[in-house]
């Protein structure tokens, strides 16, 4: 036990994040490697020194900054309409069983709806322009936003609502102090798998006639015949994803501080 918090300190820091890179670092020396000995050809799944020579070219010419700006805003606006919408109604069907009883059919059918489904609808309705793109996104959004939200309002435990009641506390100090703390962990997952689904369905909203983004280079290269441009967009995606995800884990962090779970100390 005496040398268990120390180890734990030792674990933290840098070495966390570098951990997590051992596993593509490896896989990409092991690729270039087979591709330079000649145990594989590299013509389909092209190096890793091939990709990032592709990644600086278009750096240089000055259209990567302009895929990944397009990109990103359009993640970014539909995230920020996925999120409002998904958590107003998902707070709504969580706190009052006849809106849920009304909406909550209805959303888990569409919920089953491919993100492909969607896009001749967009298009007809919004056009080949941004609000569609934006629009496909906030959908991808809101399905989990909105199912997190009910879910963990639903799994308080009444008896802590009953607790507050003893104590005389009103509606607004019961949410502020039972209800919130309750269910921001599951929140906070929600929104972290929100943008994960929005990050897929943008590649989606960018088949819909987009000539600049990440979904653009992708379509390029397959055309063109340029797998490394494929895949130099692929692990653009990840980079930002992760990105994004670390981001949204540091911003909730803070309010996620008074939690003592497997997930902080693991099991030892």
């Amino acid at each position: 036990m005496g040398d268990a918090l120390p180890l734990r300190r030792r674990s933290g820091g840098w070495g966390r994040p570098l951990i997590g890179f051992a596993l593509p670092v490896g896989l990409a020396l092991l690729w270039e490697a087979a591709v330079r000995s000649g145990l594989a050809n590299g013509r389909l799944v092209a190096p890793p020194s091939r990709i990032a020579i592709t990644i600086v070219e278009l750096w240089r010419s000055g259209d990567l900054p302009l895929h990944i700006w397009a990109t990103v805003w359009r993640v970014a606006a539909g995230f920020g309409l996925g999120v409002i919408s998904g958590t107003t109604l998902g707070a709504l069907a969580g706190a009052s069983v006849l809106v849920r009883q009304i909406v909550d059919p209805t959303i888990q059918g569409l919920r089953s709806v491919p993100s492909i489904a969607w896009v001749p609808l967009f298009i007809l309705w919004l056009g080949i322009f941004e609000p569609s793109k934006i629009a496909l996104i906030s959908v991808g959004v809101f399905f989990p936003v909105y199912l997190g939200v009910l879910g963990a309002i639903a799994s308080v435990d009444r008896k802590t609502i009953e607790v507050g009641r003893i104590f005389r506390l009103g509606r607004f100090a019961l949410v502020r102090r039972i209800l919130l703390p309750a269910i921001l962990p599951a929140y906070a997952l929600a929104l972290r798998t929100g943008l994960g689904l929005g990050w897929m369905f943008v590649v989606a909203a960018e088949f819909m006639g987009a000539s600049e983004g990440l979904g653009y280079l992708l379509v390029d290269g397959q055309q063109l015949g340029k797998p490394d441009q494929i895949i130099a967009a692929i692990l653009i995606f990840a980079c930002l994803g992760k990105l994004t995800d670390g981001l949204l884990v540091s911003v909730s962090a803070p309010l996620l501080r008074w939690q003592d779970t497997v997930a902080e100390q693991g099991l030892s």
